[in-house]
């Protein structure tokens, strides 16, 4: 069931989930960075940098800077597409799903506390 929230309880279930995910998340990623990684893990795959860039409508290069810090994170992998040797696959890692999931229940238990005051 979805809960219908204002404007502010919407603001306020943001903010526990960003000051949460801060306290306790070893991985502290921009906006963008975590759009690529929700895009990456909520959308079918295959995914390339160019896909992505038309998904988010987002720069090719900022998509790269982006993918650039996530791997440096080892929640995305990189690979060349043995189909195409020029494209480049983006692939899920272990590290990202773990680091979503636990993101799923920081805002699962943020909209609970939201709910019960």
């Amino acid at each position: 069931m979805v809960a219908q929230l204002n404007e502010i309880q919407a603001l306020d279930l943001w903010r526990r989930t960003v000051v949460t995910g801060a306290r306790h998340q070893e991985a502290d990623l921009s906006t963008r960075q975590m759009a690529i990684l929700l895009t990456i893990y909520l959308t079918p795959q295959p995914h390339t940098v160019r896909g992505l860039a038309q998904i988010l409508r987002f720069s090719k290069p900022a998509v790269t800077r982006g993918l650039d810090r996530l791997s440096k994170l080892d929640m995305v992998r990189r690979r060349v597409d043995q189909d195409d040797r020029r494209s480049v696959l983006v692939e899920r890692t272990a590290k990202g799903s773990e680091f979503l999931s636990q993101y799923g229940e920081i805002i699962t238990s943020a909209a609970r506390q939201l709910a019960m005051n």
